[in-house]
């Protein structure tokens, strides 16, 4: 979240922020609320004090004096508990209005609405040609007996899926790629497997609530939710701890199952595994210390990771700059990588590195001890490294034969036990 007097001082900024991120939040209630705020603790303070000061006069006071100091003691009770009471009120509502206010992103992000106004930073890659009419990933996919729609659907309904022989070790092998290329010594990523039921407390921290509950699966007995990414796993790790800067920044990659209710996209994006409501992700994050070029060269290096794994793939990709309507609450800056999905006749977002500045630092109370002495909330950032079954799309769809078998890429052929070329198969 932003500083309240960041906010105060920024006001007109921080509107606009939220404008074109198409947030509806009262920024000018939410400053009244703190002017409330900060009388009600300066009055219960001054009652408090006096209340004191009655008290330890009460024991030296004379018999003449003693009945109106007590009756004085009483009424200031009753005074500081209404005042009390108002506060917590006004606190409450400023508590929950305030996670409400979006971060505020650098100049550069380009204002927009849709995907469509993000501005293209490069290409990477030639688009395949074919010589035979392509056929899209769940056609090849059944086609090759490696997925498996109508019983994935059977067992577990609507965006469901079952990913079967060399189609599961095709997803192992992607992931085992991106494991691989995170950690190593070049890319010294402390590999993170946690869990994926977490407390309300991890979702606020990392800015996925309030907004994000219509999108969450909750577990309502157990009081616990499930994750969308283990971004939010990566970043609670130091929760409620002051670093030592000698340490920062600190890398983490997370290999987790993934969970989201995809509420509002029915019917959107149904053939095929695009949009479904469980993947595997692995996930990039970095904690680093309050430093806006630091953050911009790790956010330089998040990227590039996962330019390396499409690169080693052999994908063809876009990178662009996410306009304001695209990037989230805690995001200053945001880019897309894009993997070409010859089916869609498009490339379609497989990566999304974020910048969040102490966005999430600040609401997960993430610190470090700076050389001056005093504790500064940490810069977080992530990015995808991986998420399947999105990412085998492009694998079918562009390295697909005219007969339907599909070549394995080079990269991926040492986890896949011998297998270089799906074949077609009679499905099971």
């Amino acid at each position: 979240m932003l500083d309240i007097k960041f906010i105060r001082e920024n006001a007109e900024v921080v509107k606009k922020a939220a404008r074109d991120k198409r947030f509806d939040v009262d920024i000018d209630h939410l400053i009244e609320l703190d002017e409330q705020r900060r009388d009600l603790l300066y009055s219960s303070e001054q009652i408090r004090a006096r209340r004191n000061e009655v008290s330890s006069s009460i024991k030296s006071a004379s018999s003449e004096e003693r009945p109106a100091l007590i009756q004085e003691g009483k009424d200031l009770k009753t005074e500081l508990a209404e005042k009390e009471e108002k506060l917590n009120q006004v606190q409450e509502e400023y508590d929950a209005l305030l996670l409400m206010v979006p971060n505020v992103p650098l100049e550069e992000v380009p204002v927009g609405e849709t995907d469509e106004d993000n501005e293209e930073v490069r290409l990477v890659g030639e688009i395949p040609t074919f010589d035979f009419k392509p056929r899209d990933h769940e056609e090849l996919g059944e086609m090759l007996g490696i997925l498996d729609k109508p019983r994935g659907i059977k067992v577990g309904g609507a965006r469901s899926y079952l990913l079967r022989g060399a189609g599961a070790l095709l997803e192992q092998a992607v992931i085992s790629l991106a494991i691989e290329l995170l950690v190593n010594r070049e890319n010294p990523y402390e590999l993170v497997t946690g869990p994926v039921m977490v407390n309300e407390e991890a979702l606020v921290g990392t800015g996925f609530f309030p907004y994000g509950k219509e999108d969450t699966y909750v577990l309502e007995k157990d009081d616990k939710y499930l994750i969308g990414t283990s971004e939010v796993v990566l970043v609670s790790l130091n929760a409620d701890e002051i670093l030592d800067p000698a340490n920062l920044p600190l890398r983490y990659t997370g290999l987790s199952p993934c969970f989201r209710r995809e509420a509002g996209s029915a019917g959107k994006d149904t053939r095929g595994v695009y949009r479904v409501h469980q993947f595997t992700k692995v996930e990039q994050v970095i904690i680093c210390e309050d430093d806006e070029q630091a953050s911009r060269a790790l956010h330089e290096e998040l990227l590039s990771n996962s330019e390396r794994l499409l690169q080693a793939l052999g994908i063809p990709y876009r990178v662009a700059l996410a306009c304001t309507g695209e990037i989230g609450l805690g995001q200053v800056l945001k880019h897309e990588i894009e993997s070409w999905m010859p089916s869609r006749e498009a490339y379609s977002e497989t990566h999304s590195c974020s910048s969040l500045y102490d966005y999430q630092a600040r609401r997960s109370k993430i610190r470090y001890r700076h050389e001056d002495g005093n504790t500064r909330f940490c810069y977080t950032l992530n990015n995808t490294m991986v998420a399947s079954p999105r990412i085998l799309i492009p694998i079918l769809e562009n390295f697909q034969q005219a007969d339907g078998s599909v070549v394995v890429p080079e990269a991926l052929r040492k986890y896949m036990h011998g297998i270089e070329v799906l074949e077609p198969v009679n499905a099971k």
